[in-house]
């Protein structure tokens, strides 16, 4: 198997994890954010993750498409890192309190939705273009067919191993209301890293470049030919989506969950314990694809997803909601490796750049438009609520899982179809 460098591991590690701690702040405790401190309206919640979505994968597109035709992707990871960092800080600034002064008492709350969608929109673009679009560009750039499999899941261990560094060194913030504080100190070290790897990344920098306008590359993986040109990529890519919907039918609404509903005070605790035993199944299955073949493994590996979600639906005890956590998010995560190598397999050597853009319709908007709306549906149908301090709110239920769990058992039907695209194939290469 080809070896990665110490040197191109170390830019994987660092950009992908401190990406993640940035992106953990904007996937999960902004929305403990706006729950707390400004509305628990699930829909407002919902509403929040689809338009960052939007805002995330216009940004891959376009940036994406940039970085191929400029031929480098390094300019692009450290300005944006830095502008994601300062953006991200700015989120503390944000209270009905603060809206209160633009406004009448009254629409403070509506001012401060406002501003908060619209500052995630401007923070995901930023971030999605250095990160999603510029960053994984990059690791394809640097890697081959033989380690990629190894190479993804490490890198889909990063958002748990960055929410697990959150949780143990910024969550007490949190717990004493000190969110200005939380978001300034992710937002500086993301700036930091960012401004860092101007002077420190290396690697694969001479892409090859595609022919045509820029515009033409924005728009060439959604053309029709395109997609009957390159089969297996657009199987793997709904795959992905599929499994993207059932995570983020849970996901925006787990820790409000476990602290909430299942009353749970220590969920730091709990959830530091899943990510752990998450991130090493992402490890570890990265290797176990990378040796066995992902198309064979994939079935099995969704099979342990949904058998999590269902345990996640019954479990009440801290144990048990452990070991479900950690069978349901590891097996997501072991899933999504082998779709993301399998992506990057795919990818034109002059198209790298542009593909991030189809990764984050499949992985980040498809999911995020459809999956939050899934469960705040569900969440509201339940009608259950809690009362904290004088004021009734509703709260996510365990059906929630059971959702997420009949949506990831669609996935059978596009890997079905990536599986008869490879047979064809096969025959039509010994033919």
């Amino acid at each position: 198997m080809a070896q990665v460098g110490a040197r191109t591991w170390s830019w994987i590690v660092l950009l992908g994890l401190i990406g993640q701690v940035a992106w953990a702040v904007e996937n999960m405790y902004l929305n403990v954010f706006v729950h707390e401190t400004i509305t628990d309206n699930p829909q407002v919640l919902a509403l929040l993750v689809s338009t960052s979505a939007v805002a995330a994968t216009v940004a891959t597109l376009l940036v994406g498409a940039a970085s191929d035709r400029r031929g480098r992707r390094r300019e692009f990871i450290a300005i944006g890192y830095v502008l994601w960092g300062i953006t991200t800080a700015g989120f503390g600034l944000i209270s009905p309190q603060s809206a209160g002064e633009l406004g009448s008492a009254q629409n403070a709350v509506a001012i401060a939705v406002v501003s908060i969608v619209l500052l995630d929109c401007v923070m995901s673009f930023l971030g999605s273009g250095a990160n999603d679009a510029a960053f994984q560009a990059w690791v394809t750039d640097n890697t081959v067919p033989a380690n990629r499999a190894k190479v993804d899941g490490v890198i889909q261990a990063m958002p748990l191993l960055a929410m697990l560094l959150v949780f143990g060194a910024l969550d007490p913030l949190t717990q004493d209301g000190a969110w200005g504080a939380f978001f300034a100190v992710v937002g500086g070290v993301t700036a930091v890293v960012g401004a860092a790897s101007w002077w420190g990344l290396r690697g694969a920098e001479a892409v090859p470049r595609p022919s045509g306008s820029y515009l033409s590359s924005v728009l060439h993986g959604l053309r029709p030919s395109t997609v009957r040109g390159n089969p297996w990529l657009y199987y793997t890519l709904a795959a992905w989506a599929v499994l993207g919907v059932s995570f983020q039918v849970f996901l925006p609404y787990l820790i409000i969950y476990v602290e909430k509903y299942l009353g749970i005070e220590g969920y730091a605790l709990v959830l530091a314990c899943v990510l752990i035993g998450a991130s090493v199944l992402s490890i570890l299955g990265g290797r176990l694809l990378a040796a066995h073949g992902v198309l064979r493994a994939l079935p099995i590996v969704v099979v342990g997803y949904v058998t999590g979600l269902l345990a996640m639906f019954v479990a009440r005890a801290q144990p048990v909601v452990i070991l479900a956590g950690i069978a349901a998010i590891g097996g997501f995560l072991v899933a999504v490796a082998g779709l993301s190598a399998t992506v990057r397999n795919l990818t034109p050597a002059d198209r790298v750049g542009q593909v991030q853009g189809l990764r984050m319709i499949a992985a980040v908007l498809v999911p995020s438009v459809i999956g939050p709306f899934i469960g705040a549906a569900v969440i509201s149908g339940a009608d259950e609520t809690y009362v904290d301090l004088g004021v009734t709110k509703q709260v996510p239920t365990p059906w929630i899982f059971i959702a997420a769990a009949v949506v990831a058992l669609l996935v059978v039907l596009p890997l079905r179809a990536l599986q008869r695209a490879g047979v064809k194939q096969q025959q039509e290469t010994a033919a």
